[in-house]
């Protein structure tokens, strides 16, 4: 929920007073700035799994500002979510139910959704339609059952189905997140979200995704396996230690990255705002469960381990690798890479903006650490620009 938010003044002087800075009140970790670029205030995507739509609108404003508008105006995450439902419930029923249905999306499903419908600022269409936060556990259920109801229907029909199936979606859609925006005002002017799309200055062709997995041939175009891709978007499959070279690389030159990756390992703790791999994984004990979601912070985590800087496995594709396979590395949640840190020790650690609200100590950021970045992400996505020109010619990139 907007409301949420923190002014960037805060955040960015928390940083710029301190030489070196913690992840949480008592922690021993002393971390010291490489890079950190511009961000959005932190928001919270409330009880929902539209955590893609979150973070990936956020790498976009950030974008924004890297483009030279320094108060870039909030983008609706909303707006989004609605369209790539219309879009899933097609996908959906021209495939007789055999992909997946939910929450979830891809960073990919954003410049799908732009190209094809446009964007339009939040205040225009929050999605709110009233509440006062987000909490999609309702609205889903209602949508959810009537794609499901339209199958089962089309099993057991001999004519066919009608036209009138697609404005019932829309009318749920509408009830839960309001009316579709067709054309508004904004500023003194008038805009549909194509013409908004076309005015804040963005190429959807100009962004893509890296991955890294053997499964897949290296250096290649693949199709991640992953429920969430419905749209069936490519990444370019690269080496394990191009991931970390093009995540340095593009901070370095002002890009930041939006990040797809497991957040169900012991090592995620957003309460005590890290994320590590330790030698010793029985240091960290748990109490409760996930949300199913992952939209909050999840389970508690307790360990030294988040206070005291302390030796992490060292990861490898091959350990990566059996992680994907096993399904023990899973698509769990999308973030926001901003920075790059390092430790006392000279272990880097990438400041990451997660959308969860503020409540933990570095106001809604964690420190993930290079091991864990390596070991548990899927996907990493940016623009073209932040890759350097001899990964742009291994994978042929213009």
């Amino acid at each position: 929920m907007k409301s949420f938010k923190f002014t960037p003044i805060l955040f960015l002087s928390f940083f710029a007073f301190s030489q070196t800075v913690t992840n949480i009140e008592g922690s021993n970790y002393k971390f010291t700035k490489i890079y950190h670029l511009d961000a959005t205030p932190v928001q919270s995507q409330g009880k929902t799994g539209t955590c893609w739509s979150f973070s990936g609108l956020s790498f976009f404003e950030s974008e924004l500002i890297r483009k030279g508008n320094k108060n870039p105006d909030p983008l609706s995450e909303m707006f989004v979510v609605r369209k790539s439902y219309e879009n899933k419930a097609d996908k959906f029923i021209r495939m007789d139910g055999k992909i997946n249905f939910s929450e979830g999306g891809a960073f990919h499903d954003i410049p799908w959704v732009i190209k094809h419908y446009g964007i339009v600022p939040y205040d225009v269409y929050n999605g709110l339609n009233g509440t006062e936060s987000y909490d999609h556990a309702e609205f889903f259920g209602v949508l959810n059952g009537s794609v499901q109801g339209l199958l089962t229907y089309m099993a057991s029909s001999s004519n066919g189905i009608s036209g009138n199936w697609k404005p019932a979606i829309s009318g749920i859609l509408d009830a839960y997140l309001g009316k579709d925006i067709r054309e508004f005002e904004w500023k003194g002017k008038k805009y549909t979200p194509l013409s908004y799309a076309s005015s804040i200055g963005l190429n959807m062709d100009e962004y893509v995704s890296l991955t890294s997995f053997t499964n897949h041939e290296l250096y290649s175009k693949c199709q991640l396996a992953i429920q969430d891709n419905y749209n069936w978007g490519d990444s370019y499959n690269v080496g394990l230690e191009d991931l970390m070279t093009t995540v340095e690389n593009a901070l370095s030159l002002g890009y930041t990255i939006a990040w797809g990756a497991d957040v169900s390992e012991k090592g995620f703790s957003f309460k005590n705002g890290i994320a590590l791999v330790p030698e010793d994984p029985s240091t960290i004990s748990i109490s409760g469960k996930d949300n199913r979601n992952y939209n909050d912070a999840g389970a508690d985590r307790s360990s030294n381990a988040f206070f005291n800087p302390t030796k992490e496995i060292s990861v490898t594709s091959e350990l990566r690798q059996k992680g994907y396979d096993n399904k023990t590395t899973t698509d769990d949640h999308g973030m926001h890479i901003v920075g790059l840190y390092k430790d006392q020790n000279g272990a880097k650690y990438l400041l990451v903006k997660n959308s969860w609200g503020t409540g933990n100590y570095p106001k809604g950021y964690l420190y993930v650490s290079e091991q864990y970045f390596r070991l548990k992400t899927i996907n990493i996505y940016l623009h073209k620009g932040g890759i350097n020109v001899d990964l742009k010619k291994k994978i042929n990139l213009n």
